[in-house]
């Protein structure tokens, strides 16, 4: 039962990020079901997955997702900001040589101990985006609260986590479902049932990155995120003659509840209509052959479950809400502050690298909005928010003491040593020549800096800057 307690927490911390992420991670129901319709099995599989052609998405499609360079830097961020529990690694590259990122949590990250491993992999497809964009979220989430948050803490001190955000970055740059050899990467396993991908050689890169991974690693349970239903699937999920029938495996009651778990916590998907309680048998839904999900039970002991997290394999990222950054009026550097609404109990911190928050919010409504650093005087101001989402910066200034000095001059980013605590110690005409030209080059500092935000900082058309 140990292992099951964990798996809920993990599938119940995946689900608590995708409710708090902007845009439809957590996405309603879709409109046949919402009108009480039954949407047929054939109106479900032109709808969403069943697509051995690659599908070609617009840029425009991709607009306010992170490219693969973003993914690239915000997982190394999260190494150097995360570094005390997690190791950052890569299991392999791309057909294109982009490196298969991992970000391991845990509080002996890299070391081997009696605690079960588990996996989360997204961008299995290449259009399939949103998994990526939530994996990030979960890291942070954990990062930002395991000392403070018991659910974050369990995990940290019980689990050895592994988040792969993309296995296919070629597919999602070239905003197809396979990779950059056209292959559905979910049909290029090993196959019980059928002699498929059996020359280890024939494999792509990706396939084969993942298979030595779980040869190095034994992970108990992993779940790989897809988009284009909402619905927990499980094994099996071919048949032996390609009819679609329930085909359930050996482990069927487990895997059952273990889908369950996830269904139960994600809302939306337990109040299905079209998958009874927010699951299904993967070859009762339709049947697939080479499929990551099986290769995983059969040889890994792994136990995975496929979890369709969004309808919209590609959801508008900037559906609605607040997002920007945070700047300093006196250096025009990034202040990692946080953003609070008037009468919302609840702050939202931004970045420490790049000092961006993002804000859901519902459309249509009227809200004041503050923005804080310690060191700096808050700034507030009024927003009607319409549907589409809002860019609002905040620009903050150093707060004064009541003798007129900078309390926050050390954040002049001047090279010598300004704190006000170094500067008592020093003699009078001392400090007074040192306050005179720290002042003075901050000024100019800042003025310098603020024309360079105001006339090349470049915004999208729906933005404010306070």
């Amino acid at each position: 039962m140990k292992i099951f307690f964990f798996f809920s927490l993990l599938v119940f911390s995946l689900s608590f990020s995708s409710s708090i992420a902007r845009g439809p991670l957590h996405s309603s129901l879709p409109s046949g079901i919402r009108n009480g319709s039954r949407i047929s099995y054939s109106d479900s599989v032109r709808r969403q997955l069943f697509q051995d052609k690659p599908s070609k998405l617009s840029d425009d499609r991709a607009k306010g997702y992170m490219t693969n360079s973003d993914l690239e830097k915000a997982v190394k961020e999260f190494g150097r900001r995360c570094s005390n529990i997690s190791r950052i690694y890569s299991i392999g590259k791309s057909v294109h040589g982009v490196p298969l990122w991992v970000i391991e949590i845990s509080d002996k990250p890299g070391e081997e101990e009696p605690e079960p491993a588990f996996k989360f992999i997204g961008n299995v497809h290449g259009d399939e985006p949103v998994g990526r964009e939530l994996l990030l979220r979960l890291a942070n989430w954990i990062c930002d609260n395991y000392m403070k948050d018991s659910l974050a803490r369990l995990i940290v001190e019980n689990i050895h986590l592994h988040i792969l955000p993309s296995m296919n970055p070629d597919g999602y740059f070239l905003r197809s479902r396979g990779n950059a050899n056209n292959i559905d990467l979910n049909r290029d396993f090993p196959d019980q049932f059928f002699p498929l991908n059996n020359d280890i050689n024939a494999r792509q890169p990706e396939t084969r990155a993942v298979m030595n991974w779980l040869r190095e690693i034994q992970f108990a349970a992993s779940a790989s995120l897809h988009g284009g239903a909402l619905v927990a699937n499980y094994p099996w999920d071919g048949t032996e003659d390609k009819r679609r029938n329930y085909y359930a495996c050996p482990d069927d009651d487990t895997f059952r509840f273990m889908a369950s778990i996830y269904s139960r916590s994600h809302h939306n998907m337990s109040l299905s209509k079209e998958f009874p309680g927010g699951i299904t048998n993967g070859a009762f839904w339709y049947p697939i052959y080479g499929g990551m999900q099986d290769w995983n039970y059969i040889h890994a002991g792994c136990f995975e479950l496929t979890l369709e997290i969004s309808e919209n394999k590609w959801p508008n990222a900037n559906e609605t809400g607040i997002h920007g950054r945070i700047f300093s009026s006196d250096s025009g550097m990034p202040l990692p502050g946080s953003v609070s609404i008037k009468g919302i109990n609840y702050t939202v911190k931004a970045g420490r690298g790049f000092a961006d928050y993002h804000r859901l919010l519902a459309p249509g409504e009227r809200y004041e909005v503050m923005a804080t650093m310690p060191g700096y005087k808050p700034k507030t101001t009024r927003i009607s928010l319409e549907e589409a989402a809002m860019t609002l910066d905040f620009i903050l200034d150093p707060e004064v003491t009541t003798k007129g000095s900078l309390r926050s001059i050390n954040d002049c980013r001047c090279e010598s040593k300004c704190g006000l605590e170094v500067f008592w110690r020093m003699h009078s005409e001392v400090y007074f020549i040192l306050i005179v030209v720290s002042v003075f080059l901050c000024f100019l500092l800042k003025r310098k800096l603020k024309v360079n935000i105001l006339n090349h900082r470049q915004l999208p058309r729906r933005s404010v800057q306070v």
